[in-house]
Order: C-alpha cells, then structure tokens, then sequence
C-alpha cells in the first residue's frame, strides 16, 4: 500500500472500527476518534517532509484499474495545489474533534460521521481520476446530512435539506460536464485528469465554454459564489461549532480547487468566460460583506464574510496569471485557518452564554482575558493584517487584479473596507464597555481549548511574517498550471 492510500483509508479504518465500539462507552469512543485523526495528521506531515516541492508533477502517484472498459480507474496522487489542502483538511478535523467534547448525544454516530467525512475530502484532493473525484465528491454529502441534521440547532432539518439539494444540483451539471468530456477521452482509453486534459483541448471553442460554464455550476455551489450561495448561511448557522469549521474551512475549498483544475483543463473556456469570473469575484467580495455587515447573530457574520472571502480566492483565479493563481492557493489555506479558528471561538463562546447575538455582549476582555486576545487576532487576520497570512494573500491577488484592470480593483478596495468596518465593530462591542453583570462569572478558555485554537492562530502568524514556505510549498505547480492556461488554441 502507497503513502497515499494509507494515508486516504486510515479515517476509513477509524469508521470501521468505530462501528464495532460499544457505543454506550463515550471515552473509548473519543480516544479512538482522535487517534486516528492524529495519526491521519501525522500521516500528512511525514508526506509534507517526503514531498518534492521543486516538482511541479504528480507525485507518489497510485494506479489500480477499476474498470478498463469504462475506463474507471483507483488513481491517487498529489502536487503543490493538492498539499495544501490535504494539511489543511487533516489538521482541521483533528481540532474539530478537540472542539467535540460539547456533543454528547449519539457520541458514536457523530464521530462516525466526521472521520467518514474526512475520508471522503482527502479523496477529493487525492484523486487522479475524475469517476473517481465525482465519486468522493459525493461521499462527502451523506455525513454532512447527518451531521448537520442530526446535531444541528432549531433549523437543522431545513439546513441539511438545503445543503444536501443544491449541492446535488451542483453535481448534476459537473457531471454532465464530465460526461461531455470523456465522449472524446473514451477513444484514448482511459479517464485519468491528464488525459481528458488533453483530450479536452481538442474540443470546439463553444462546447469548451458550456461544458465550463457546467463545472462553474457544480463547483460554484460549493464554493459558493452568488447566487449559488443560499444554502450556506443555514448550513453554517445551524450547523454544530465543529462542523462549521470543516463546512467553512475546507468544504469550500474543494469547490475552489476543483474550479482551478477544470480552468487549467479548458483554457480556452476559462478565457472566453474570463470578464464573467471576474464580475461574479468581485460581486461576491461586496455582497457577502455587505450581509456580514448587517449581521448581528455572530455565526451567520462569519457565514457571510466566507462569501466575500472566498471572493478573493476566485479573483485570483479568475486571472489567470501566475501570481493570481498564488494568491487563489494562499487565501484557501488563509481563509481556512482563519474561519476555523473563527467558528470555533464563536462555538466555545456560545457553549458558555447560549447567545450569538453581538448586541449582548460587552467588555469581555475584563472576563475571558484569553479568549479576547486569540479572538482579536483571528478578527483582524481576517481583515487581512500586515503580518497575518490573509494580507498575503489579498496583496498577491491585489497585484494580478490590477495587472487585468486597475479601475476594476475600486471594487476589491471596498470590499476591504467592508470587511475592515464590521470587524472593528465586532471588536468593539464584544471587548469594550461595561461589565455585564450576568456575564461576570463566565469561564475563560480550558487548557484544551486554548491549544486547539493556537494551533489555527500560529499557522496564521508564520504563515503571515515566513509567507515563503508557504508559497513554495505550491510554487513549481502553480508555474506549471499558469503556463497550461496561457497555452491558449488559436
């Protein structure tokens, strides 16, 4: 067995074993879930050591052919786009689960669902072949029904009924798309990514475009972009504080990074449809800070401002340049870290008053000293701080944006100050002030909890001042991507 399936099958191996466990004894239950995801974490860590960062090709690649006939095949590899979202998927699940000790009804089932829902995100990325890809694609649905359904607040049925049907509508299209495709690989034997790629360039400009425009659906669902958006802000709300942090810091992320492969697939498409990925960025940067604005209920900011953030990645993208590919790649890693460390401090924050509401809070840094501090600074990464990963990010894909059309980034700069306004206005409500006399006794962050959010806040921080890791981490991949976009058919 390869690295990459021991590293895909080991949250597999947990389910398994998981669904043999006494369910009425809840440590063992615990203890077995966080060893796996640990070792799945460390796992990806010891990959990240091997890696070849200086390699823009696939690597530690795995074949099995499932199905020659149909040309179906068990493929896995990974490059610099793929890595980055593999760290971030085992990292957090392994602080989802640190922030699990809250849910104590169905303990077996839940855990169940998590590492089933980690398998099936690390297929997404793992992949090599697209029957494969869409297959992983919808794993990942029926542990977020249950989850959200299940565990979620007042409203949970309607969220995981919503989540479940526009992103099955989604996939509809995406796999219309890869139908259409595959009519040409078919001939070539085979459905591996690099060979509809290269079967895809021999498509008429035309079907390119509806076939792209198809991907732009399936995956703009989960990206989302608007106004393929109205599932999230439920699905965020209602979720549980745990499952908001993989829902927003890497479900999103597989739309995203699914986008990026197709646009490199189609070039053509993807320059034909550029003016409308720019429009829909930069409409999604302003719509979804101008409803994180508005917001009073915590989490359903946080929902919103994922919208607008997740804006910035698809600009960068939407470029189709080197640096706005880089700076697509920082902002998924970025706004992962920060909307999980968000969602998380908004769940441990609800766990003690059993409020989101912003207007009922007040001077918090007198009572939770500790929370007020990596709040603040999770707040303003989130603004895009000098020193926080997220200004690295916005200034790369800043710089592509005005290399296509400098007027157009006004927008990007309002969206920026969008963003900025109802964060110091967070800020303000929830740590100045007088002292609340009902939340004088409230007990600031435990030790468990402290670590799982410094660990989100440190990658924020390194990344932020040593953005080079990072970077060329993904950098030799990307070049190779921005050089397949710019091999344009005449």
């Amino acid at each position: 067995m390869g690295i990459l399936s021991l590293l895909l099958w080991m949250p597999a191996l947990g389910v398994v074993l998981l669904a043999f466990a006494p369910g009425e004894n809840s440590r063992t239950i615990r203890t077995l879930a966080h060893f796996f995801s640990t070792l799945t974490l460390l796992i990806s860590l010891y990959l990240l050591c091997i890696y070849d960062q200086h390699n823009a090709s696939t690597q530690f690649s795995e074949y099995v052919a499932l199905n020659p006939e149909l040309g179906s095949e068990y493929a896995l590899g990974i490059d610099g786009l793929s890595m980055p979202m593999v760290l971030l998927a085992t990292l957090l699940t392994s602080v989802a689960l640190l922030a699990s000790f809250s849910i104590t009804q169905s303990i077996k089932g839940y855990y169940l669902c998590v590492l089933l829902l980690e398998f099936g995100i690390l297929g997404v990325f793992l992949a090599q072949d697209w029957a494969l890809f869409y297959t992983f694609w919808e794993v990942t649905l029926i542990p977020l029904f249950f989850l959200i359904g299940r565990w979620g607040g007042k409203r949970r049925h309607a969220a995981s009924l919503n989540f479940v049907l526009y992103t099955m509508g989604g996939s509809v299209f995406m796999l219309i798309s890869l139908l259409a495709i595959s009519e040409y690989d078919l001939e070539y034997e085979g459905t591996l990514m690099t060979s509809m790629h290269q079967m895809a360039k021999n498509m008429p400009w035309q079907e390119q475009v509806l076939v792209l425009l198809g991907f732009l659906l399936g995956f703009g669902v989960k990206l989302p972009i608007f106004p393929l958006h109205g599932w999230l802000p439920l699905a965020h709300v209602e979720a549980p504080s745990p499952i908001s942090i993989l829902l927003s810091g890497i479900l999103l992320k597989m739309g995203a990074y699914g986008l990026i492969r197709v646009m490199v697939m189609l070039p053509e498409a993807a320059h034909i449809l550029q003016p409308l990925l720019v429009f829909l960025a930069l409409f999604g940067m302003l719509y979804g800070g101008l409803l994180a604005w508005r917001q009073t209920d915590l989490k359903a900011m946080v929902a919103y401002s994922s919208i607008s953030h997740m804006g910035i990645v698809l600009l960068g993208m939407s470029t189709l340049t080197e640096t706005g590919l880089t700076g697509a790649v920082l902002q998924m890693v970025a706004h992962g870290l920060i909307a999980g460390a968000m969602f998380l401090l908004v769940g441990l924050l609800y766990e003690r008053t059993h409020t989101r509401n912003i207007q009922d809070y007040s001077s918090l840094v007198q009572v939770m000293p500790r929370f007020t501090l990596v709040m603040t600074l999770v707040l303003l990464a989130s603004m895009g701080l000098p020193g926080s990963v997220g200004f690295i990010a916005e200034l790369h894909t800043l710089i592509a944006g005005i290399q296509y059309s400098g007027a157009l980034m006004i927008f990007f700069g309002i969206g920026m100050l969008i963003t900025a306004a109802y964060v110091m206005r967070t800020i303000g409500v929830l740590f100045t002030g007088p002292v609340r006399s009902n939340w004088q006794t409230i007990p600031d962050l435990n030790t468990t909890e402290l670590l799982a959010a410094w660990v989100l806040v440190a990658g924020i921080v390194f990344f932020g001042l040593f953005p080079q890791a990072l970077i060329e981490l993904s950098a030799a991949t990307v070049s190779d991507l921005s050089a397949m976009i710019k091999q344009r058919p005449l």
